[in-house]
Parts: C-alpha cells; structure tokens; sequence
C-alpha cells in the first residue's frame, strides 16, 4: 500500500517553530529537509528527490537503512519485550550481545558496560578509571590526558576531553574539568614513529602521573575534532607510556568500531590493548542509540573490592532489549559477510573519485582511509551556502568546519560512490 507523503511546507513550518537542531541556532533557523522514508543507501524526501547518503546517519548506518535482517530482528524482540530495567534482571539480547562483543575485541576486555550514547560512554570509561585508582588507594589520580584535536562527546565529562582551543566547547570552557593535553600526533597513518613523536606526551606523563587516572584517545583516526589520520605505532608506544608510569589507556572507537577504517577495530593496526574501551555509533547498524564500555579485571575486580564494593553508575534505558537485539543482529550480519573486502572496494572508489580535488584552489588535502574520505579546506565553508548545492546534486553531505568528507555505508556500490565523490568534487570546486 502507498503511503501519502506528509507534507513539505508543513514539516519543515513545524520544525521551525518547535524544534531545536544540533549545532544549530533557534532563532535563524537553517533550511531541513524532510525526510519521509530511507532504504539502501538513498534517502527519500518528502517531495519525492532521492539523496544518496554519504554519512550513513553520522557514520552509524554501515548496513544502509531498512535493512530486512535488521528489521526482523527488531519485530522479534518486540514481541517479547521493547524494554525492562537492568537492575537485577537481565535478558538473553544483552548477554549475547556481551558474548560477542567480549569475543570479537582484545582478549582482555572481558567485562561489558552497557549505556546509551557515546557521549556516556566515555562518561562511564572515566567514571570507571577513577573510581579504579580510588579504590586501590589513590584518590589523589583524578585527571585524564587527552590528545589536541580529539573528540569525546557533547556531556560534561567527555567535554573536558576535546580540544579546548580548537574544538567546539570552549564556550564552557570554565565550567569543565581541568584535564591535560598532549599535541595530536604528526606522524601520518602507514608510517612509524620515533622517539620524539611521543616526546611531549611522555613528559606530560612523567610530570603529571601520580594525579593521571588515565590516558584517552582515539585510535588511528581523530573524527570530529580534524578528520586526521595518524601512525599506528604511536599507540604501540604510547601502551609503553601507559604501563611505565601507571596510568590507564582509554581507547575511544565510538566512531572507529565495526570496521569503518579497515579493520574491524582501529586498534587492530597497532595490535595494542586498552584497559577500557569505548564502543557505539554502529553497534547497532544506526537503528537505534547503545554504546558499551568494555573494560579488563584489573579495571572491574579494582572497583569492586573497593570501597564502595559496586561501580557508581546505572542508566535508566542500560541494556535496553530493542537495542541489544538490534546489535546482535548487526554485528552477526557484519562477520558473516566478506565486509573488509567491502570497505577496501570503498576505499578504492573514494581514492579515485577524490583524487580531482587536489588540484583544486583552496584545497588544503584530500586522504582517504577504509571507508572514510576527506577533502580539507584552507578555510570553513559556509553551511547555508554548500548544503543546498548537495542536495541539488541528489546526494546528502554534511561537513564541518573546512571539511568535506563522506562515511558511507558499506553496501554503497561503485555506482552511487562515483557520483557521491564527483558531487565532492563539484561542490568543492564551486564554492572554493
């Protein structure tokens, strides 16, 4: 059966008068466009013009959308239950999905966290490294080193985190934690490290360990704070660090996970194991909002033989059933296909398609790794400007600051990416 389409002007008068978007202001309202259905990789908006989708719902959505696997899975759950506290119950959707989770990543990450954003948790992974160092007799090890053009979330905790010059919370500058930071590693992703590349970080290590609970980064790619790639034996050096002054490793894959950069985590290219890990975004293909904390023994048995003999928080939504179940059939989907060839394909088409942006004025760099592709400007572009000339070449973009990059799905064909790229390219070309 054909389902009317609601209507443009009275969706978009609607969400003008009552909708506050994501970095967005209230007053000058921006142009949105309504969407009234998403299949595959293409969007359909409300007056019929399709968009290919280059974000994949802010990096999430690896399957595309309306997914018949992923559906099903959805409906089968909801018939049993969409939801039920997680204190003292639990459900056969979320210990699967902390078997496979506790499978599939390092080793020793054997104890899983469930929560309901990214943002929580690196919340939670913070709350974890303190309380850890609290209850074996350090509460003096308070702070977190984070790395100059990271991005950890939009709550308070994971704000101390970001860059505070060059990120985009240094309107709360004063009301934040004071954390430490080390400058964002130059070594380009595919190239090895020397001593000096760690230099400031060990430092900093060296100076501030007895107040450091923990180092925090995002391994191989830095996403919203830059977009930048850097060398995987930065991390191997940085586990040394880490180990010789005491001090936890915190590894962020919210963006990372599920096999954007190639690998099914980031860390795999360095073949290094955090004590804590931070997972979401993909986990559940984009249907629905979860995020894991995975930490080691020495982490969970650490807190609790403490004090407090339990670890200090509990989201009300924590293990929701509809999620979990979503991600179990989401990650089971990924392993079972040949998803590295996929993203390698990906890869390929986004190197060739971008390549053109390179001799273009006001380009700064084009790079590409896994299934991610950028093109940084020399300045920011203008969203009122660039986003309506997207749209108007029937793919969907969003950038930020100077750049214009793209995370499609990882079932985009060769088709759709050669014309996602060449609309890159044109866009670019036209507004530079």
């Amino acid at each position: 059966m054909n389902r009317a389409r609601p209507d443009w002007a009275q969706l978009q008068a609607g969400d003008a008068a009552s909708i506050w978007h994501p970095y967005a202001s209230a007053t000058d309202t921006p142009e949105v466009y309504p969407v009234a259905s998403a299949s595959g990789v293409r969007l359909t908006l409300a007056d019929g013009r399709e968009l290919i989708d280059g974000m994949a719902s802010w990096w999430c959505a690896i399957h595309g959308y309306n997914h018949p696997v992923l559906n099903r899975a959805v409906r089968k759950q909801l018939d049993d239950m969409s939801h039920v506290m997680f204190g003292g119950l639990t459900h056969a959707p979320a210990v699967r999905l902390a078997q496979l989770l506790t499978d599939i990543t390092p080793p020793g990450l054997e104890r899983v966290f469930f929560s309901d954003s990214g943002s929580v948790a690196v919340e939670v992974a913070m709350k974890m490294a303190i309380q850890y160092w609290y209850s074996v007799g350090q509460p003096r090890k308070q702070k977190l080193l984070a790395l100059r053009s990271g991005y950890h979330g939009d709550t308070f905790g994971a704000m101390s985190l970001c860059d505070p010059v060059t990120g985009m919370h240094h309107l709360f500058g004063e009301a934040l934690s004071r954390q430490y930071f080390a400058p964002a590693p130059e070594v380009p992703f595919g190239q090895p490290c020397d001593e000096q590349a760690l230099a400031a970080m060990e430092e900093l290590l060296a100076s501030h360990h007895q107040d450091l609970a923990a180092v925090i980064v995002e391994p191989i790619v830095q996403g919203a704070g830059g977009m930048r790639f850097y060398s995987a034996d930065y991390l191997v050096q940085l586990r040394g660090l880490c180990d010789a002054f005491d001090v936890l490793l915190i590894f962020d894959e919210i963006a990372t996970g599920f096999g954007r950069t190639g690998k099914l985590f980031a860390l795999e290219h360095a073949g290094v194991e955090p004590d804590i890990l931070c997972l979401g975004k993909a986990l559940t293909g984009g249907y629905m909002t979860l995020a894991a904390t995975l930490c080691n023994r020495r982490v969970s048995h650490g807190i609790s033989d403490g004090e407090a003999g339990a670890f200090m928080h509990g989201p009300t939504f924590m293990g929701n059933p509809l999620a979990c179940a979503t991600a179990v059939a989401s990650i089971e989907l990924l392993l079972s296909q040949p998803w590295q060839r996929c993203v390698q394909r990906i890869n390929q088409g986004l190197e060739t398609g971008l390549a053109p942006a390179r001799e273009l004025p006001g380009v700064a760099d084009v790079r590409t790794l896994g299934a991610i592709g950028v093109i940084e400007l020399h300045e920011p572009v203008d969203m009122q400007q660039i986003q309506p000339l997207f749209v108007q070449r029937g793919v969907w973009i969003r950038p930020f600051g100077r750049l214009v990059y793209c995370m499609p799905p990882f079932i985009m064909q060769d088709e759709d990416l050669a014309t996602l790229t060449a609309a890159m390219v044109a866009t670019v070309a036209e507004v530079s």
